[in-house]
């Protein structure tokens, strides 16, 4: 017997067709699959990757609420600004009124003072012209019972109470000086001027215009004013005899009259 009949062939056993034809098959459908998921992975890799993030979509309950804020945001907005313009509105009518009210008060100071003004002023004048509303009269009337002069007059003073007398029987006009019409001062004046002598225009300085004198001591020449020193309302010229020229007012117009009948309240010596 052959030594090398029991030694097992080291080839391997033939495989069949059908069995490679199998694996062939396989290996094939395998490779295939492969080469396809490796195509897909390139061409994946190669384009961008982009992701779409879809927001959430308002329910009908939140929409109502956003709407509802909206509207309270909007209401209290409107209140405020309301508000504003009302405050202004008041602030505005408060300063208003109070500039009419300033306006008012320096009105109403204005008018009363001119009021009290006017007053004082007709009183004067009703006190004046009521107390020689029979001037004319009691003038004539002293005239007869009483001597022209008992002091002889010469010199500057002479000519004063000349001219006085002159002018009785002219008119009265308040802030004429002559020649037919004259006021208070203004005669006054204009008999010192024949003298030379330059007096102010006005009864209230012609008061203080000279030497203060007794009325007990009065000469020919003195000036006599009624009211305060200072402060006179009407003046005139003493005569002598115990009587006055004056221009009194518009009812009588220059007269000479009694000291008795109307006293002055003071008297001043200027020559």
């Amino acid at each position: 017997m052959s030594q090398t009949a029991h030694i097992r062939s080291h080839r391997k056993p033939r495989r069949s067709a059908s069995k490679i034809a199998m694996r062939a098959g396989v290996t094939g459908g395998v490779l295939s699959t492969l080469a396809v998921a490796g195509a897909s992975g390139t061409a994946t890799a190669a384009e961008p990757v982009t992701q779409t993030l879809e927001l959430p979509t308002l329910t009908a309950d939140l929409a109502t609420e956003a709407a509802i804020s909206a509207e309270a945001t909007a209401s209290a907005a409107a209140t405020y600004e309301l508000r504003a313009e009302r405050d202004a509105a008041t602030e505005r009518a408060a300063d208003l009124a109070e500039r009419n009210l300033k306006k008012a008060k320096a009105e109403a100071e204005a008018k009363q003072k001119a009021e009290e003004k006017a007053a004082r002023e007709a009183a004067e004048r009703a006190s004046r012209d009521s107390a020689r509303q029979t001037l004319s009269t009691a003038s004539a009337s002293s005239s007869a019972a009483t001597p022209a002069s008992t002091t002889a007059v010469s010199g500057s003073a002479a000519a004063v109470v000349a001219f006085a007398k002159a002018q009785v029987g002219d008119a009265y006009v308040l802030g004429a000086t002559g020649p037919n019409a004259w006021d208070c001062s203004g005669l006054v004046q204009a008999a010192y001027k024949q003298a030379g002598v330059s007096l102010p225009r006005v009864s209230q300085d012609q008061s203080v215009a000279g030497t203060p004198v007794s009325l007990s001591n009065l000469l020919p020449g003195d000036i006599l004013y009624w009211g305060g020193a200072g402060s006179a309302y009407h003046v005139a010229v003493y005569v002598g005899g115990g009587q006055f020229v004056g221009a009194q007012n518009s009812g009588t117009g220059v007269v000479q009259a009694s000291l008795d009948y109307d006293p002055p309240s003071g008297a001043v010596r200027v020559l």
